[in-house]
């Protein structure tokens, strides 16, 4: 299993994020240390980067950086860049981790991955987790999954989903209803196909890149998990929760 940390520098929020410092380190070396840690060696684990800044800041605490192109829309498009440039073989598994996420759980980084390698017909592995608020089920920056009776993606969407008829407020009491987790591992020859496709409809619709394999025939294990990682850091509000939490738990 290899683990790419798609990191870029120009983030529309918070530029330079990936070497936002938190408790003394780069954001970034706070997600290799998770990734390490999920690991069962370090040289399996990379950084894609875009800036000349960022590739500095992984070779100074002893990581592993790869330079890539400025102008890929998607992580899933830098980390294709990456499995090219290094060879790897069509069935290799990449989880990707993505650079503003210093709190993912090694766990979860180990179980998506090993899904993935125990499901061989799923081309892609990612997790969800129960939804308990039912405001969030309504909630569009809450991204939400219905999965068949195999655990396979039926659909994500910004909406409620499965729809309850004839009920104002969907109830999670009525319905296990899950927010997917956007952690995801993808065999080399996914990430392939996946970059090679023009984006889907219904991507476009619900701005969803996951969607784009939905489309195509593609099957995504989800694999459910009992409690909700700790948030990424897409403001400057994120970036002080995170030093706020790490300086309370370390």
């Amino acid at each position: 299993m290899k683990i790419v940390i798609p990191a870029r520098y120009a983030s529309t929020r918070l530029p330079g994020k990936p070497l936002a410092d938190i408790a003394g380190k780069p954001m970034i070396q706070h997600v290799w240390d998770r990734a390490q840690e999920a690991a069962t060696d370090a040289d399996d684990i990379f950084v894609a980067a875009d800036d000349a800044r960022i590739l500095k800041a992984v070779e100074a605490f002893g990581g592993q950086a790869v330079p890539t192109r400025d102008d890929h829309l998607s992580g899933t498009d830098r980390i294709a860049e990456v499995a090219e440039a290094m060879g790897w073989a069509d069935d290799d598994i990449v989880v990707n981790v993505q650079g503003d996420e210093p709190l993912m759980p090694p766990a979860l980084i180990r179980v998506v991955g090993d899904s993935l390698k125990h499901h061989p017909a799923a081309a892609m592995s990612t997790a969800s987790h129960p939804i308990r608020e039912a405001a969030d089920i309504t909630n569009p920056n809450m991204v939400k999954v219905v999965t068949d009776k195999s655990g396979f993606a039926a659909y994500f969407s910004r909406a409620a989903i499965p729809h309850h008829r004839g009920v104002d407020m969907p109830d999670p009491s009525h319905f296990p209803y899950q927010r997917h987790i956007g952690i995801y591992a993808y065999r080399v020859s996914t990430l392939k196909t996946l970059t090679a496709l023009p984006p889907a409809p219904t991507e476009l619709l619900e701005s969803l890149e996951q969607l784009r394999a939905l489309w195509n025939g593609l099957k995504i294990m989800v694999v459910p998990v009992a409690h909700v990682p700790p948030a990424g850091v897409d403001t400057p509000e994120d970036l002080e929760a995170v030093r706020c939490f790490l300086e309370a738990n370390t």
